[in-house]
């Protein structure tokens, strides 16, 4: 069984025992979340979509850490204007793991 959850904005393929990294949710870890935002579910062959949600379907999950991802450079220049920028950004992330599909 998985489903497609928004989970802070973006769209996951969901299944029950996975982990994955999302954009930095609020709560401490080892803390429940909640997930109503279902769009599809497929158990076993049978498909349900939502228009544009699933009412009464929600996805749990439990929040296992809080981490920052690598480092991502921007290196910005203009040749022969001696002009250079560089910027580094790490973006804060939450590693959860999907308990039930309900």
């Amino acid at each position: 069984m998985y489903a497609i959850v928004d989970i802070a904005g973006q769209q996951f393929k969901v299944e029950a025992g996975k982990t994955l990294f999302v954009h930095r949710l609020e709560g401490e870890e080892g803390a429940t979340v909640n997930f109503d935002k279902v769009f599809l579910t497929d158990t076993e062959g049978n498909v349900a979509i939502g228009n544009p949600t699933l009412e009464g379907v929600s996805v749990s999950a439990t929040i296992l850490r809080h981490v920052k991802a690598d480092k991502v450079i921007v290196f910005k220049k203009k040749r022969r204007k001696g002009y250079k920028k560089k910027n580094g950004h790490r973006q804060p992330l939450t590693q959860i793991k999907i308990e039930a599909i309900s």
